[in-house]
């Protein structure tokens, strides 16, 4: 997976850039928050990216922040709702004001956005309610306090598709003091093969 890109812009219109880096040309599809950012053709930019693989094409996504890009993803987890969904709300509400309307469950707020149906705005207002702690736009994660065995096996439950309230609960149950990743993920999986 490519997980960022650093070289100069060679083209820019909404919502594409081109930036080369090492010889090749990246072409990427950003959000609006994103797109107002980016400095002049020519110069250089370093975006966060993801690739998104689809039957017929590889596209890959470029953020200005991490909390755009961790948003992004969880967005395309949400049934009926893909890239060009996702994209569209980030160009329309700011991480936070996202956070906020799921929050307060202002599906109003969410449909504004172009592309944005009651019926996809009322299923993100459910769907992304678990996935965001706090009004941040982050997913709940371990504390600093945990150490990084932690954090790593947090990541890698979320990545094997519990979603982060389960796998924070998993990891508690675990007990993380003095263990390693391996062994909290080892500990974590058993705990949900028990429940």
């Amino acid at each position: 997976m490519i997980g960022s890109i650093h070289g100069h812009i060679l083209f820019k219109a909404p919502p594409r850039v081109t930036v080369e880096a090492g010889g090749l040309g990246y072409e990427l599809e950003a959000p609006m928050s994103t797109y107002f950012h980016l400095p002049e053709v020519g110069a250089q930019v370093r975006l966060l990216t993801h690739l998104h693989v689809r039957e017929d094409a590889h596209v890959l996504y470029g953020f200005r922040t991490e909390d755009e890009r961790r948003l992004f993803r969880s967005l395309i987890k949400v049934s009926g709702v893909g890239p060009k969904i996702a994209l569209a709300l980030l160009s329309g509400v700011s991480v936070e004001a996202f956070a906020r309307c799921v929050q307060e469950q202002d599906v109003d707020a969410l449909t504004r956005v172009p592309g944005i149906g009651r019926r996809i705005a009322e299923r993100l207002v459910v769907e992304m309610r678990d996935r965001l702690a706090g009004g941040s736009g982050e997913e709940p994660r371990p504390s600093g306090s945990g150490g990084a065995p932690e954090r790593e096996a947090f990541d890698a439950l979320t990545a094997l598709g519990y979603k982060p309230a389960e796998a924070m609960r998993l990891l508690k149950a675990a007990g993380g003091e003095q263990r390693s990743t391996e062994e909290l993920i080892r500990r974590a999986l058993q705990g949900a093969a028990r429940d």
